[in-house]
């Protein structure tokens, strides 16, 4: 019997050497980053019992990579991103260890803890273009989606599984044994990345001075600019992460003041945008090639805003849910085309600075719509700015659904090189 269409893609992705050894090491990573995400903030609560605190060591962990974006972007087009991968992933580790002596030594204060969670948030700064830029290399372009999409999948069942191991680590033994298992899980992930050869690049960079690399920030900021598809590509990552993405950042006042279901409720909504966010994931592992995505990506922007018209509209709370699924579903078909996208048609010399700026925009932008709807809860109450939210990103939707052919013919065939 032959192999469904989409069951063969999956098997040819994971069938790639190098690809099955990175996919198991940041299988490891991802992980890790979860438990390390829960044992900060309860380590931060243990120390402080203050809201404030988690803020400010939140805060700590973001900033980095929305400020250092552009110039790790410019870096990494300069760097060889394997090794550079490595190097990150060690210092990491390096500094997650310190952590968990500190803690087990009963050495820790605030602020020793909001250091080593800046540091941790610079490097990872630099990391993420890096991650992101190295995938293209590690399997065919047909397969690109498919690989995306496992990353995709791999990530959900971090942020599902990530938290309850955290839980359960600090529970039996403490939360410096969930910074060292965070630490051993980042050393699994340079042992596979030490299993993995890649070609060598087709372009030989030549080696620039490092007074060049504010003029190759500022060429990756024109380079998106003008060109026909990852400009309006960024546009809508902008109009999705402002106006549709913060909605899950006010799942506590719904759950609580809406549908009066307290943290239970909150459970259950951010439990079924997990469900959405992993269903899509494994639908679209099943993809073979780019063709069609543009399309997908941008009739999905209208499926994300009318799940929110409904989850707003309604009094019942499983109809929220079933919203709240589908809001998942279609974000991360959003996400996980318009990174496809960006990796199969930007120039390989500007991938790393293309990459840096969604990774600015895709962290960044969330937190300032967030703020904006916080705020405006606060006057009109929490469904108002949420539809407002919504009903915004529709008119932008047929902005894109103007530009979507256009959009697909650039995106969607490979750069010209040469």
């Amino acid at each position: 019997m032959a192999e469904a269409p989409g069951v063969s893609t999956v098997w040819l992705t994971l069938r790639n050497r190098n690809f099955r050894n990175y996919a198991m090491g940041n299988f490891a990573s991802q992980m890790g980053v979860w438990v390390q995400r829960i044992a900060v903030q309860w380590l931060t609560w243990e120390l402080t019992h203050s809201p404030t605190w988690l803020g400010i060591i939140a805060f700590a962990d973001v900033f980095p990579n929305v400020v250092i974006a552009p110039l790790a972007g410019a870096l990494a087009d300069r760097v060889d991103r394997l090794q550079a991968m490595r190097i990150y992933i060690s210092l990491s580790a390096c500094l997650l260890t310190a952590m968990a002596a500190l803690v087990l030594s009963d050495a820790i204060t605030k602020e020793l803890l909001l250091a080593l969670v800046l540091v941790n948030g610079v490097v990872m700064a630099f990391y993420s273009p890096v991650r992101l830029s190295i995938i293209p290399a590690l399997v065919d372009r047909e397969l690109l989606t498919s690989a995306i999409s496992f990353s995709s999948v791999t990530f959900n069942i971090g942020r599902v599984g990530g938290p309850a191991l955290a839980g359960l680590i600090i529970l039996q033994w403490g939360v410096g044994q969930a910074f060292v298992f965070t630490a051993v899980a980042d050393v699994a992930f340079i042992l596979t990345l030490c299993l993995i050869r890649l070609v060598a690049t087709r372009e030989k960079r030549e080696p620039r001075s490092l007074r060049h690399i504010p003029a190759e920030i500022m060429d990756g900021f024109r380079y998106a600019r003008k060109h026909p598809g990852i400009g309006p590509l960024l546009v809508i990552l902008m109009a999705t992460t402002v106006l549709l993405r913060p909605f899950n950042d006010l799942f506590a006042g719904f759950a609580d003041d809406v549908f009066g279901r307290g943290a239970l409720g909150l459970a259950w909504l951010t439990s079924m945008l997990g469900v959405g966010a992993f269903t899509a994931s494994v639908f679209l592992t099943r993809r073979a090639g780019i063709d069609g995505l543009t399309g997908l990506m941008v009739a999905s922007m209208a499926v994300f805003a009318i799940a929110l018209v409904g989850f707003t509209a309604t009094d019942i709370f499983w109809f929220a849910c079933a919203c709240t699924a589908i809001a998942g579903f279609a974000m991360t078909t959003i996400g996980v085309a318009e990174q496809s996208l960006l990796q199969a048609s930007v120039d390989d010399a500007m991938r790393g600075r293309i990459l840096s700026l969604y990774t600015l925009i895709g962290r960044g932008f969330p937190s300032i719509g967030a703020l904006i709807m916080g705020y405006a809860a606060s006057f009109v109450g929490l469904r108002w700015p949420v539809l407002g939210g919504a009903v915004a990103c529709l008119v932008f939707w047929l902005w894109a659904r103007r530009r979507q052919g256009r959009m697909a013919a650039v995106l969607e065939t490979p750069p010209k090189t040469g």
